[in-house]
């Protein structure tokens, strides 16, 4: 079975990225450019598809991060992934930022269990518990919630685990009492990155995990936003 070509981006947080999936290889952009989202995203598809000298009539599927994160970032990446979607007809594959963050633990350090956070304002936090699969892919041990950092939910805890996200920059210690042992390590500052969504993405599309673009929504996990 020869190797699906999928265009994935993220534009749920400061960060904006995507990634390219062609002929075996992986092509990708990566910027933090808060509020730049909007302006940025389509030049930088643009780049990829035109270094891989593609069109998005080319590609297999269409993957975008679907949330939970910015209430804009998150409306762009959808917006974005309908219109390509439709106008190519492909289908579209969602996929958590939470997920994605916990991804690029697996990559960078073999973190097979991440509980990644993100600063929601309003003392809380957008959290998910991860642990890998056996096919390398972050899997959730739980739903996605929108927590106070005092009432995060985590799971019983064995071998190592990693903490990842902008929630753990702006709530360390009140995350940090909810679990009990020390982490391998701690990133505060880390954001998701398409290269991460397309992993997740692969694996979905080999297993017929798409969907229609008119069913393509953002994730908010809560109705009140800044």
């Amino acid at each position: 079975m020869s190797e699906p070509c999928i265009l994935a981006f993220d534009t749920t947080t400061d960060a904006c990225s995507a990634a390219l999936s062609t002929a075996g290889r992986v092509l990708s952009r990566y910027e933090v450019i808060p509020r730049g989202h909007a302006q940025r995203l389509l030049p930088m598809l643009d780049e990829l598809l035109g270094q891989a000298g593609l069109r998005v009539s080319d590609l297999d599927a269409i993957a975008y991060c679907r949330g939970p994160g910015s209430f804009t970032g998150s409306r762009i990446a959808v917006g974005s992934a309908q219109g390509l979607a439709y106008g190519a007809n492909r289908p579209v594959i969602p996929v958590s930022t939470l997920a994605c963050i916990a991804q690029g633990v697996y990559r960078e350090q073999g973190g097979e269990t991440v509980l990644a956070a993100i600063d929601a304002r309003m003392d809380q936090v957008y959290w998910g518990a991860y642990r890998v699969s056996r096919q390398g892919i972050m899997v959730a041990m739980d739903d996605e919630v929108v927590v106070s950092p005092d009432a995060a939910p985590v799971p019983p805890m064995t071998g190592s685990w990693y903490g990842v996200g902008t929630g753990w920059g702006a709530y360390q210690a009140r995350l940090m009492a909810r679990c009990d042992k020390p982490p391998a390590a701690i990133d505060g500052e880390r954001l998701p990155q398409a290269s991460d969504c397309l992993t997740i993405a692969l694996a979905a599309y080999r297993e017929g995990a798409t969907d229609d673009a008119s069913r393509a929504l953002p994730v908010y996990l809560r109705n009140r936003v800044t």
